[in-house]
């Protein structure tokens, strides 16, 4: 073929390679080249390594469940201060289970519902302490009001009701409290909190037996604890109180009370949760826009200028995400059909499904299922919390365990009042402290009145007592009756001067 022979060229378009003039058009600028290259890199890494990363096994699902939790070993043996079935053996694992509680705690509504009634029913409005002379001994009543009055003042300084609801609430979220005590300048003593996670064992006690979980106990008797590391330091027992909960008196640690249900508030959590997002995106699409004389380019160009689509911010493969606000309204080309899973799913078909979960939670609190739902509709109050109720049997128990533990609190106070001379330190073996929590049944007052004072007058209980079950003071209330037996009744109020001319000018 000739040169006259080849085809003419064809007449140069705005899309060829080069202009009407013949000369190439300007290169992109090498920055903006090197940035689409290596963005073009990344995303062909970031495939490759999805799939590597699907082709190697993972070392650990033998040891996992389906929900990331390891399984427990079986044959190796217990550390000192633990016991065969707990679910963690070193410190670092019940770290681990009080942070998982913890999370709950703070984040998860029903567990942070069910902490609150805890704190409602066992504490209440605050327990009442009372001194009184143990039978058949004489203490002066000057005395007695003295020693009321040290309990009095530490309870003020220690701002004790407030402290009591934080010693309920850390008991059950990480499954044990520690108190400290301190001396006080005033004279009293002081009650500061320990965190758990500041009680360890040092690097020097690593290998004694007896000073696991930062406890350092008699080698053959985890009762007897002769004191604690907090913070390397070691403490005397004496100086503080541990209260634990959930586990047996030779375990050395608590466990958090949400941990056996921590997967169920977690899976009621996210059911809740995609409930919400289902019946969000039915309610925000209003309507679809259908195309039906446009062909997709145009509507591709239509659709890009909207701003709903933005750019996946994840780097990987180039994504466009919607946002569906309320009142959203689609557009789509013809020939195309869409479906929309979500709009055939009735969310209100799970309550069903998230109220047997709040159930499961419930029944590990020994609570009725409002307390944890705040859901009063299938449940009557007034028939759960009978004084046969369990939920009733549940609370009063634990409401004698924090007295048992309190009274500790307050017979310490007094020995500290006796060691600094502010009484007789022969009068405590002839004194007893009486703690009165409030009233958990539904309470009848009038019955219950009526049954107090038959007791009265039997002499099985002292007015006192009953002063302090009705939520008395009995001193202020024997005061306030000593003032107004001794103030002058005020005269009986006149009418006013108008009111009786008014009224002997109807009477005319």
């Amino acid at each position: 073929m000739t040169p006259h022979d080849a085809p003419s060229p064809a007449k140069p378009t705005g899309d060829d390679s080069e202009n009407a003039l013949g000369t190439p058009p300007p290169a992109p600028e090498p920055d903006a080249q090197l940035a689409r290259l290596w963005q073009s890199y990344r995303q062909a890494i970031a495939r490759m390594l999805e799939t590597l990363h699907d082709q190697f096994p993972d070392c650990e699902d033998p040891y996992v469940d389906s929900d990331g939790q390891r399984w427990l070993p079986l044959d190796s043996p217990a550390p000192p201060g633990s016991q065969r079935g707990l679910p963690y053996r070193t410190e670092a694992e019940l770290a681990h289970i009080r942070l998982q509680c913890r999370a709950l705690a703070v984040e998860n509504e029903f567990a942070i519902n069910g902490h609150e009634n805890r704190i409602s029913y066992i504490v209440g409005t605050g327990h009442g302490y009372r001194v009184t002379p143990k039978p058949g001994r004489h203490v002066p009543e000057s005395l007695l009001w003295q020693i009321q009055e040290i309990l009095s003042r530490f309870l003020r300084r220690n701002m004790w009701h407030r402290r009591q609801q934080e010693i309920v609430r850390r008991r059950d979220r990480d499954g044990e409290v520690f108190l400290r005590f301190l001396p006080d300048p005033e004279g009293t003593l002081l009650v500061r909190f320990i965190e758990p996670e500041q009680v360890y064992t040092p690097e020097a006690y690593r290998h004694d037996p007896a000073a696991s979980f930062g406890i350092l106990t008699r080698l053959h008797d985890v009762e007897s604890v002769l004191g604690y590391f907090v913070d390397g330091e070691f403490v005397p027992a004496s100086h503080i109180q541990h209260r634990k909960a959930n586990v047996d008196f030779n375990v050395k640690r608590g466990l958090p009370l949400f941990y056996p249900v921590r997967k169920n508030l977690r899976r009621a959590e996210k059911l809740l949760r995609n409930m919400c997002a289902v019946a969000e995106i039915q309610s925000a699409i209003a309507l679809i826009r259908r195309h039906t004389h446009l062909a997709w380019p145009a509507v591709e160009d239509f659709l890009k200028r909207q701003p709903q689509s933005t750019q996946c911010p994840y780097p990987g493969p180039a994504n466009l995400l919607r946002r569906f606000a309320p009142g959203t309204i689609l557009d789509v080309y013809a020939g195309t059909e869409y479906e929309f899973p979500a709009a055939g799913i009735d969310a209100a078909r799970f309550v069903a499904i998230l109220q047997a979960e709040l159930r499961a939670i419930a029944s590990r609190l020994v609570m009725p299922e409002f307390m944890l739902t705040s859901d009063a509709s299938n449940a009557n109050y007034a028939s759960t919390m009978v004084a046969e109720g369990p939920a009733v049997k549940m609370f009063q128990r634990l409401q004698q365990e924090l007295i048992e533990e309190d009274l500790h609190v307050m017979w310490r106070v007094l020995e500290t009042a006796a060691s600094l001379g502010q009484i007789p330190s022969p009068v405590l073996r002839d004194i007893d402290v009486q703690a009165i929590p409030p009233s958990l049944a539904v309470r009848d007052r009038l019955k219950e009145a009526q049954a107090d004072w038959i007791l009265v007058r039997a002499g099985a209980m002292s007015p006192q007592t009953m002063a302090m079950r009705h939520g008395l003071d009995p001193d202020r209330e024997r005061q306030l009756r000593t003032a107004a037996s001794e103030a002058p009744w005020p005269p009986s109020p006149q009418p006013p001067t108008h009111a009786v001319e008014q009224t002997n000018g109807r009477a005319n």
